[in-house]
């Protein structure tokens, strides 16, 4: 429950501007979200792109130094460029913390044979090609959970639709949670419902949306939202730290992603890119750092969900049965 007490937070440069008559408008009630996550909170936070083991320590020993609090990692690779041996280390190591673990399924287009994702209009995408691409993504799911992993990055609504349907038939386990990835994220608030309905539990949107898009998201949907608060180049490069308060404002549930612009993608990932993803690991967290020295800085660090939360709560779906 909201202290009364407490101090409204306030915007960027807020009292120099209104002493200088340059004052914006009070923030519209209409605007926010009315929306939390199951067990209270309206933000929690994620380190992408983290790709092994390796990367995996140095962004838990990062996040230990600089007190910064996360509730998931995710990796862009792929189950398949992990061994079993990786997939445990990597679930141990994050259960140990209370921290979910989400791993990308299968194979997808930007690797496939097909030519049409190097055309100008980049063809299908990250989407997965063919029934044999399906079946891959099917085959990481199923190895990635019996290995303990809980979340399952995709990138294909055929995909998300056949991964929801194998949860709720049992043949995988029941609180696995389905994320969409930024590669494939809705962009207006109807492609948004249908996401929900095939099965997301988090749903990736471009780092590109205005404030007013995610009202408008929030105005039909409830499902947790993930969003880069600085995305990587090949995503556009976006930095919006001084929007995280209004980001959360709008948009909660929210996971506030810190990536990394002007750095070189590293999926998929190999030893050969060691030293580049050990410093891009360790460069992500602090830029988490920051993004929460901001809020405080505000006063709008509250709100925060518990850490080992994970769960998305009650959403809406399409029926599952033929």
């Amino acid at each position: 429950m909201t202290d009364p007490s407490a101090k409204a937070p306030r915007r960027p440069g807020e009292q120099v501007l209104a002493a200088l008559g340059l004052g914006a408008p009070a923030p519209d009630p209409a605007d926010a979200s009315p929306h939390v996550f199951p067990g209270g909170g309206r933000w929690r936070t994620e380190i992408p792109s983290c790709e092994g083991p390796e990367a995996l320590a140095v962004v838990l020993k990062e996040s230990s130094r600089l007190d910064v609090p996360i509730h998931r990692i995710s990796q862009g690779s792929g189950v398949w460029m992990l061994t079993d041996a990786e997939i445990t280390e990597m679930v141990e190591a994050t259960a140990a913390r209370d921290i979910e673990l989400c791993l990308f399924t299968g194979p997808r287009g930007t690797w496939d044979i097909g030519g049409s994702t190097r055309t100008d209009s980049r063809g299908a995408g990250l989407r997965a090609r063919g029934h044999d691409a399906v079946a891959g993504c099917v085959e990481d799911a199923v190895r990635a959970t019996e290995l303990g992993v809980k979340c399952l990055l995709v990138a294909d609504e055929g995909v998300l639709w056949t991964l929801h349907r194998a949860r709720a038939q049992g043949l995988l386990p029941a609180d696995t949670t389905l994320k969409v990835s930024a590669l494939v994220g809705p962009v207006n608030p109807a492609a948004y419902a249908v996401y929900e309905r095939l099965g997301a539990d988090s749903i990736n949107v471009p780092s590109d949306l205005t404030l007013d898009h995610l009202t408008e998201i929030r105005r039909v949907s409830a499902a947790p939202l993930d969003m880069y608060i600085e995305a990587p180049d090949d995503l556009g490069g976006y930095v919006r730290m001084y929007e995280v308060a209004e980001l959360i404002r709008r948009g909660a549930p929210l996971y506030l992603k810190f990536g990394l612009s002007k750095a070189p993608g590293i999926y998929p990932y190999g030893h050969h890119l060691r030293e580049l993803t050990l410093a891009t690991a360790k460069e992500r967290v602090r830029r988490g750092r920051l993004a929460l020295d901001l809020l405080a800085r505000h006063g709008a660090d509250g709100d925060m969900a518990p850490l080992g939360s994970r769960l998305p709560g009650d959403l809406c779906r399409f029926e599952t049965s033929s």
